[in-house]
């Protein structure tokens, strides 16, 4: 168990100082407003399963899911491996927004379960998927294309895109 609150407490670290981090909720960090309790009753530390919230929403936490290399993506917690889960398009899809939140579930909430790897490959996979995640929430939308007039396009009787009209030549039938 010592290995995994190392590890936990090195990734909450990690993913606090990150830019795409919102918020870690780790008891381990001084920064946690259970850090004392933590302290005072779990004096070997606060375990290795905590949240996070990435930048961007729910299409950063999806993306972020679907780019983890090293980490499982799995529902269960507590595992020898890391795992990591994006509960709003998960677990609690079938939630309305309003239960969702109601549960505490937000639409950038990624839980982890930090395992026994090393430390630094964790980190380097929650990097790559973190970068992946808010290129994708960067990328410029498709635009629609433009609706194109009757008149411009060719059909079965013009062959032309210029709006008039020509009558279609086929060969005589032999």
């Amino acid at each position: 168990m010592d290995r995994h609150v190392q590890n936990a407490q090195r990734v909450a670290e990690f993913l606090e100082q990150h830019p795409a981090v919102s918020w870690v909720t780790y008891a381990g960090l001084t920064s946690s407003p259970s850090h004392q309790l933590a302290k005072k009753y779990l004096p070997k530390g606060p375990g290795a399963i905590f949240t996070f919230g990435i930048k961007g929403g729910l299409e950063a936490g999806r993306t972020f899911i679907e780019s983890v290399k090293l980490h499982s993506h799995l529902a269960n917690v507590g595992d020898a491996k890391s795992l990591v889960i994006h509960p709003a398009s998960t677990t609690h899809q079938q939630l309305s927004d309003e239960d969702q939140l109601a549960a505490g579930i937000t639409p950038d909430m990624i839980r982890i379960s930090v395992g026994l790897e090393d430390v630094d490959d964790l980190c380097w996979d929650l990097e790559q998927a973190l970068a992946a995640a808010q290129q994708a929430v960067q990328r410029p939308r498709a635009a629609k294309p433009a609706t194109t007039l009757a008149a411009d396009t060719p059909s079965a009787t013009d062959g032309q895109a210029n709006g008039k009209s020509r009558a279609r030549k086929t060969p005589a039938k032999k």
